[in-house]
């Protein structure tokens, strides 16, 4: 068997085809660029059950992502992050079988792991030295990591505002790393013009192919957490949105590959916050893309995107599985994060939260049923955000005792 099966790269919008040898950004048409795999063959050389003796990492799945040669893998145990039936928030919700996938506890504390593995691994293998990307932060903080554990540069560029301790992360790494006061769109322009003077690779969001390949693992662990029986819905935090289209591609490889149902996809919903909602806006409208949201703000600082360059993958992914997009204000953003700690312990991250207040509400209105079993994608460790809790507690003297809890 070959290490990876991918065969090559290819534009969903005019079908023009690349090689996976050399370095590839966008199609010249200006679309995203995809990978495929021969999944024929595939199929006949691989099953389910050779996973049982693999290493517990999102590189089980080697012959499903780019990577040729495993000397080039660059990985720090990404994957396989817990799968955790949320009881008492299901209970008071009103959904007996809530699940909270948790990208908390990967090794830079957010599902941008994953694309990161990926990304450089590959990125290494095309005998790149310097990467460099715009971010809102935890995606800057992985690749920074990342390409320090690879031997390679990463040139990082965030917005003022985001939060810090993605700031610290790049630069324990070494990365060369800038703020700038504005939006990510402000962000991507500098790098962009950086990347036009220096030559430098572009590692931004869907701008190389191989970030989709490492977040598209969430959906491949997904199946088999669920002993391949797909859940009904997945919610999931959208900015870029490139996880999502990741586990939609990821389900369709699976269906491909007959490891799951070829009749049953899961119904994927997009949550983006009230403050920053061109998707739901978008879809609310029946368009194929979205425009760009003026004066984006949002407490989910993650999924503060007005315009993400794969806007009509994540809406025919949603089309396709019939399943919706919603925004969710601040206010029920900060209720759910408080309400996951109380309910369940978990300290999880704004956007994580985000889609825990959709959730709620999709099962208020209907939209989703009490028995349907629900996964809600957590994207990141709370401890991440230590602004999002405010404290306010009383101080003692030395002297002073504690009273008794009322």
């Amino acid at each position: 068997m070959k290490y990876s099966y991918v065969s090559h790269l290819f534009c969903p919008k005019c079908d023009c085809t690349y090689g996976v040898q050399d370095r590839h950004q966008l199609c010249g048409c200006g679309s995203p660029l995809l990978v495929a795999y021969d999944l024929e063959e595939l199929k006949r050389d691989f099953h389910a059950n050779v996973l049982k003796e693999r290493s517990p990492d999102l590189w089980r799945y080697h012959e499903l992502l780019p990577v040729i040669d495993e000397k080039n893998v660059v990985s720090l145990g990404e994957g396989m992050t817990p799968m955790l039936k949320m009881s008492t928030l299901g209970t008071d919700m009103g959904l007996q079988n809530l699940y909270m996938k948790d990208e908390g506890l990967i090794p830079s504390g957010s599902f941008k792991s994953r694309g990161a593995a990926v990304g450089v691994s590959k990125a290494k293998e095309l005998g790149v030295e310097r990467i460099a990307m715009p971010t809102n932060g935890n995606a800057g903080a992985a690749w920074s990591l990342y390409c320090a554990r690879a031997g390679m540069q990463s040139t990082i560029v965030m917005p003022l505002d985001a939060p810090e301790i993605t700031r610290k992360e790049c630069l324990a790494a070494g990365a060369e790393l800038y703020l700038v006061d504005g939006l990510i769109g402000d962000a991507g322009k500098i790098v962009g013009q950086a990347i036009a003077d220096y030559g430098f690779f572009d590692a931004s969001t869907l701008k190389e192919p191989y970030r989709i390949e490492g977040k598209k693992t969430m959906g491949l662990e997904i199946a088999e957490q669920f002993h391949w029986e797909v859940p009904d819905v997945i919610l999931y935090p959208t900015g870029g949105g490139v996880g999502l289209i990741g586990i939609f591609k990821a389900l369709r490889e699976l269906q491909t590959l007959g490891w799951i149902d070829s009749e049953k996809m899961p119904r994927l919903v997009a949550v983006q916050a009230e403050g920053c909602a061109p998707i739901v806006k978008a879809w609310e409208e029946g368009r194929s893309s979205a425009e760009p949201w003026e004066n984006a703000s949002t407490i989910a600082f993650g999924i503060n995107v007005a315009k993400a360059l794969g806007d009509f993958l994540i809406l025919d992914a949603i089309k396709q599985s019939n399943g919706c997009a919603i925004s969710v204000s601040d206010e029920l953003i900060m209720q759910e994060l408080k309400t996951a700690a109380i309910c369940e312990g978990a300290f999880i991250c704004p956007e994580g939260a985000a889609a825990f207040a959709a959730a709620r509400t999709l099962r208020k209105n209907g939209w989703i049923g009490p028995d349907e079993r629900v996964v809600v994608l957590n994207t990141g460790a709370g401890i991440k955000y230590p602004d999002t809790v405010e404290v306010n507690v009383p101080i003692l003297s030395r002297e002073d005792q504690i009273h008794r809890p009322n």
